[in-house]
């Protein structure tokens, strides 16, 4: 059985069972709606008209919808919605014609999706959004992904990442995990060393332009850039931290393009959420300073948003992360913090 839901603009038919799995005949997760609101966002502050956006693990084809009707025009040329579920084509016809969209901006495609990529000429943005790991699709989103491109990497697999399974992550990501209060940076730049690696085999270098952990999965839009010498300089700055890694230390956000972003939106979790990130990416430091395991070796320590200011009065850089609710990002040392709490 099938409902109709709404999300952002687009309307969609979705199957009524409560449990998410990848099994499903229409694959959709409300969960990774904050996943694909921001998607619109990113893809409305960069500055790209006529864009050749791939999907090729389309699903309920709700974000290609969404890209459609919620994106300016001029922004896209054509949408390739791909998936190789049966009957797909049928589902995405019938959410098109739910949504009003003709068929000037699409093209659908029922293929394996490293055959859907590998057989097009290439895209302007490939979102790889999987149940799980996003390994098997990064070969291919590589190769097709064009100069200047924006390729968007998921990958729900934290388990892995974030040190649960230390082995998965050696196999899987090339790299040692920790399971501490450090685990989400640690993962994320475990992942955006992975999918760096896959791209200089082609001589692309893929620069993190938005990167973000939440839920259960972590995200990283990267820009491709072409040239040995800009692969050479990703490259150096893969590097360990400390007990885990080899892992990417360089900026994890453009901070202008996070600046659009809040402006493009009125979304109040959105813009909340966007605006501790444009804080901590002025920060240039790779992991922060967890309060909470502060508190177990201290005693009266200030408040979290207290001890940011003090650090400030100080002549460090401080705010809070998105990584952890409870942690300060500073480029202080912990001898100096340690000394001014």
């Amino acid at each position: 059985m099938l409902k109709t839901i709404t999300e952002g603009k687009a309307r969609v038919k979705v199957p009524t069972e409560e449990k998410i799995s990848s099994k499903l005949p229409v694959f959709y997760n409300p969960v990774m709606k904050f996943n694909r609101d921001v998607s619109v966002l990113l893809l409305k502050a960069i500055d790209k008209k006529a864009m050749q956006i791939g999907l090729p693990l389309a699903a309920s084809g709700v974000r290609g919808i969404r890209f459609l009707l919620e994106l300016p025009k001029s922004k896209i040329k054509t949408v390739f919605f791909n998936d190789n579920k049966k009957d797909f084509k049928k589902t995405m016809a019938a959410n098109l014609k739910l949504n009003k969209i003709g068929k000037s901006k699409v093209e659908v495609h029922n293929k394996d999706a490293n055959r859907f990529m590998l057989d097009s000429t290439g895209f302007d943005y490939i979102d790889i959004d999987p149940f799980g790991t996003p390994n098997p699709f990064l070969d291919a989103a590589v190769r097709r992904i064009a100069r200047n491109g924006i390729l968007a990497v998921t990958a729900t697999d934290t388990s892995a990442l974030c040190g649960s399974f230390t082995k998965a992550c050696l196999r899987k990501y090339w790299a040692v995990p920790v399971n501490n209060e450090q685990m989400y940076e640690v993962g994320l730049r475990i992942l955006i060393r992975k999918v760096q690696l896959i791209g200089a085999q082609f001589d692309k270098a893929l620069i993190p332009i938005f990167s973000y952990s939440k839920d259960h999965y972590m995200r990283v839009f990267f820009r491709a850039e072409k040239g040995k010498q800009k692969v050479d300089e990703i490259i150096k700055l893969h590097n360990h931290f400390q007990e885990a890694g080899p892992l990417w230390t360089g900026q994890l956000w453009d901070t202008k393009l996070v600046t659009k972003m809040i402006k493009e939106t009125e979304d109040r979790e959105l813009i909340r959420f966007l605006k501790i990130i444009k804080a901590e990416s002025k920060i240039s430091t790779v992991g922060y300073y967890d309060t909470h395991t502060i508190y177990k070796k201290q005693k009266n320590l200030p408040r979290k948003q207290d001890l940011i200011k003090k650090i400030k009065k100080k002549g460090f850089k401080a705010s809070e992360t998105h990584f952890l609710n409870t942690a300060i990002k500073s480029d202080i040392t912990k001898k100096e913090l340690l000394k001014l709490i």
